[in-house]
């Protein structure tokens, strides 16, 4: 039934390859969610009247993240090639994916923990220095658990950008969804795999969205 409606569609290449896109996501998803958040907490902490309060660091990072958060993302995997290939040797494959993806990523999900953070109440903050808390305590017990639901929100999004990211990643060759809907698809005129190929994708963000959903749901108590 499914060869004789889609006949160029190779089911073994195309589950290859959407493991080949859940594994860019998943991995790439970690760590922008990690550095992301260490950038976006700088950037909280380091802002006026804040426990870090220092305009030159809060200008350069705040500086860095809007840089790398402007560039269009085709342009930044051509421009980190040098950097990818010294790295891991290779531009292709999804590995030499990930240091774009994540570069993309982290300082998009950085500008949505600032958000987050400054969204929290200043008297909880205000409340737990005056009672002699560590920064290390206000962050882990104030700052992050008041903000979950939103970074949990944030990261959401951020990875469904991030399966967008892969598939045009895919154009150069970094594997996944997209190097088949581009290669096999596309260039040889066959619809039916970039139909197939397109499908996998949304699915994959509806799931994505679903689970995220589902999580916020859960932790947001308000």
């Amino acid at each position: 039934m499914l060869n004789d409606l889609f006949p160029n569609v190779q089911w073994d290449r195309m589950w290859e390859a959407t493991f080949e896109t859940l594994y860019m996501t998943g991995v790439a998803t970690v760590f922008t969610f990690v550095i992301g958040l260490a950038l976006g907490i700088l950037l909280f902490l380091t802002s006026p009247q804040q426990l870090w309060a220092n305009k030159l660091v809060s200008w350069l990072t705040g500086s860095i993240v809007n840089i790398f958060r402007s560039i269009p993302f085709i342009i930044l995997v051509i421009l980190l090639i040098p950097f990818t290939k010294l790295l891991l040797g290779s531009i292709r494959g999804p590995n030499a994916a990930l240091p774009a993806l994540i570069i993309g990523a982290a300082p998009f999900y950085a500008r949505m923990v600032l958000i987050a953070l400054k969204e929290i109440d200043k008297g909880v903050i205000e409340a737990a220095r005056s009672m002699g808390a560590k920064t290390s305590t206000i962050i882990g017990k104030v700052l992050i658990p008041e903000s979950l639901p939103a970074l949990v929100s944030g990261i959401t999004v951020t990875a469904i950008a991030l399966v967008g990211y892969t598939a045009m990643a895919g154009v150069i060759g970094a594997g996944g969804l997209g190097t088949l809907a581009f290669l096999d698809g596309f260039q040889r005129s066959q619809s039916d795999v970039t139909f197939v190929a397109t499908i996998l994708i949304l699915v994959v963000v509806f799931v994505i969205q679903f689970v995220g959903d589902l999580i916020t749901a859960k932790i947001d108590k308000r």
